[in-house]
């Protein structure tokens, strides 16, 4: 490890990426102690944990993403979750509407902008409304516990509304999520791997130590009553932590080679092939990665966050019940969790997978897949072979997705905890470290060194 780091920081290109990224990353973790302007962060955190008591709630999930910003109510409490779902709509337009196709297609460049001007347009609606949301809930926890909102901002008011207090939570929360927004396209353009994977990544290491110290409590070692965990759940616990680190580094990693030969070239009187005869085409089972997760998450995120935030504070019984009906954990947010993984997935790997150009890429270089031939059967080839690979690993993401709050629900063990001993977190987590160490190997291999993840390449030659 110690020698990885070395050659890591022997090379000026990556030195300098890291560097910007763990720069970045830090001023993005200042900015969860920074609060709103007329909040006090203490009194509504300590408010925040009276109404999660530890269970199967939608909001702890929200402050999980958010690194504890969202239980504060700090300038960054909406996270980066508007942008994710921004970008989620943006992706379906495309990928529902011909034009769009074909603009892009036609110029990629201008079309990967215009789609991203789109989503940080869709990202910036988004922003306000929830804001005003938050606001209100503001407001609300404020009558039912005083202290959480400064008395001052009641006095300028406009027809019995406080237009200062909400003009500065907008204000200041959607600047922070546009903020995030900037960092994540400033480290996936200069830094190292996916700026906004990251951030959420960021966000769910910070609340570990956290989940340790309510696990220590939890087992009440310092009395001699057992605790509300025993030891026995532990030992569960971590089996289960391993298995989904293991799980998530075998769906991610796992790959089919399709074997390739290529035509052969008369030289003189004898024919030779251009190519190796080990020649493959490596299809990945899960081409998505986390990224199915996180949109899954964020999907069911907005609609129930919007029907818990509205419900509580006007009292409408249907929104209420259907914040209470998607809350985590329960059956139903499990079985559409689980459609949503299976769907992105296959999404995904639609938009980004092309056999049609493979197959043409192919053709060009003279290469050809045994029994099949070139051109159009390779294609539908190409296809049907990655939809069958691909639904072998959206199952098994969405089963290790699953599996620990299955698990912990049986255990009757703390959310908080288990989001960190598997599921959905460690997931995401897991995958957005194996994605950045993969760019890291990949500039160690450029600059002709081993890779963190491949030893002993430079020994073989």
């Amino acid at each position: 490890m110690i020698r990885a780091l070395k050659r890591i920081y022997s090379t000026p290109d990556l030195k300098r990426k890291l560097t910007f990224t763990l720069l970045m990353l830090l001023i993005v973790r200042v900015g969860a102690f920074v609060p709103v302007p007329g909040i006090n962060g203490e009194a509504a955190l300590n408010y925040f944990k009276f109404v999660t008591k530890g269970g199967q709630n939608l909001l702890q999930l929200l402050d999980l993403f958010s690194g504890g910003a969202f239980g504060q109510m700090t300038v960054v409490a909406l996270s980066i979750m508007p942008y994710i779902t921004a970008s989620i709509v943006i992706q379906l337009l495309v990928a529902l509407v011909p034009s769009f196709q074909r603009e892009i297609k036609e110029n990629q460049e201008a079309g990967k902008r215009k789609i991203g001007n789109w989503t940080r347009v869709f990202a910036t609606c988004l922003s306000v409304f929830q804001s005003l949301l938050l606001a209100r809930y503001a407001l609300q926890m404020n009558q039912a516990h005083p202290g959480i909102v400064v008395h001052e901002l009641f006095k300028i008011q406009a027809f019995g509304v406080p237009w200062l207090f909400y003009l500065i939570v907008v204000f200041t929360m959607t600047t922070g999520t546009l903020f995030l927004i900037w960092v994540g396209e400033q480290i996936t353009e200069r830094g190292m791997g996916n700026g906004i994977s990251l951030i959420i990544a960021l966000g769910i290491v910070s609340q570990i130590p956290s989940a340790i110290g309510l696990l220590i409590k939890q087992l009440n070692l310092g009395s001699q009553t057992p605790g509300q965990m025993t030891l026995s759940s532990i030992i569960i616990l971590s089996i289960v932590f391993v298995a989904v680190i293991m799980g998530t580094i075998l769906v991610i990693q796992g790959q089919k080679n399709v074997p390739l030969q290529y035509a052969r070239r008369i030289a003189g009187t004898s024919s030779e092939s251009s190519k190796g005869s080990n020649a493959h085409l490596p299809l990945k089972i899960n081409y998505a990665g986390v990224i199915p997760v996180i949109f899954a998450s964020s999907v069911l995120m907005f609609p129930a966050t919007i029907a818990q935030l509205v419900g509580s504070t006007t009292g409408v019984q249907w929104l209420t019940q259907l914040s209470q009906t998607l809350a985590p954990g329960t059956p139903v947010y499990t079985v559409v969790f689980v459609l949503l993984i299976l769907f992105f997935t296959y999404f995904w790997t639609a938009t980004q997978f092309k056999p049609d150009q493979i197959a043409s890429d192919m053709k060009k270089n003279g290469a050809f897949i045994p029994g099949v031939r070139q051109g159009k059967p390779t294609e539908q080839y190409l296809e049907s072979t990655m939809n069958r690979i691909t639904l072998i690993g959206a199952v098994s993401l969405a089963f290790i997705a699953v599996l620990p709050n299955i698990i912990s629900k049986i255990l009757k063990v703390d959310m908080s905890i288990s989001h960190f001993f598997g599921g959905t977190s460690l997931l995401i987590l897991v995958g957005v470290i194996l994605d950045t160490m993969q760019q890291v190997d990949s500039h160690l291999l450029m600059k002709k060194y081993d890779g963190l993840m491949k030893r002993g390449l430079s020994r073989q030659r």
